[in-house]
């Protein structure tokens, strides 16, 4: 019985494919682009994360103008107590100079006077968000405080002069405060007048 061989000849093809250094070149790139898009996802979940404190800067900003004009309103403060304390635009001054922490107002009602402030700490309280209960209401004794030191929340009241217009001062609310690894600064600016 004869049988037969085949015989396997070995031909001289040139490789097909890539070689080592080409996939880690490929790979090396494909990971920096992964850190890149990581990265930059990171950045948007911490902007949007800063969107609820930039909502409170407005809202305390706005909050320290109505108090100052419900002031001069109800007749709580008069047109020469409406700057800051030691001001050159007025006599009396009842606004604390540079940022202060954000706290309830004092007896008077009005933000950022010498009432709101005792010892370098508030007179009253600090001023917080009330943090709704596990059922996502408000009912008594269950809200919770969160106190806006812990962002470190500063405001300054700034009052100034409008040239050549006696009767009228510029109001300008600076609110500053720390979201995430960001310092963020929110400015409002206004004008009152001596008349309501």
């Amino acid at each position: 019985m004869k049988r037969n061989h085949t015989s396997f000849h070995t031909r001289n093809h040139s490789q097909t494919g890539f070689t080592l250094m080409e996939t880690m070149v490929a790979v090396s790139i494909l990971a920096i682009g992964t850190l890149a898009l990581a990265a930059m996802l990171a950045d948007c979940l911490a902007y949007m994360g800063m969107s609820q404190f930039d909502y409170i800067a407005q809202q305390k900003a706005a909050a320290a103008v109505e108090s100052i004009f419900t002031a001069r309103d109800m007749g709580q403060a008069t047109w020469a107590s409406i700057c800051n304390v030691g001001s050159s635009v007025c006599t009396g001054g009842i606004f604390i100079n540079g940022p202060q922490p954000l706290c309830d107002p004092g007896i008077d009602g009005i933000v950022d006077t010498a009432d709101d402030f005792i010892g370098g700490g508030c007179a009253v309280q600090q001023d917080a968000v009330i943090l709704l209960n596990g059922s996502g209401s408000f009912t008594s004794g269950s809200a919770t405080r969160a106190p806006l030191s812990n962002f470190q929340f500063l405001r300054s009241v700034t009052i100034t002069s409008v040239p050549n217009v006696a009767n009228l001062r510029q109001i300008q609310v600076t609110i500053t405060y720390k979201a995430g690894r960001f310092q963020r600064t929110y400015t409002l600016t206004t004008n009152i007048s001596n008349f309501s």
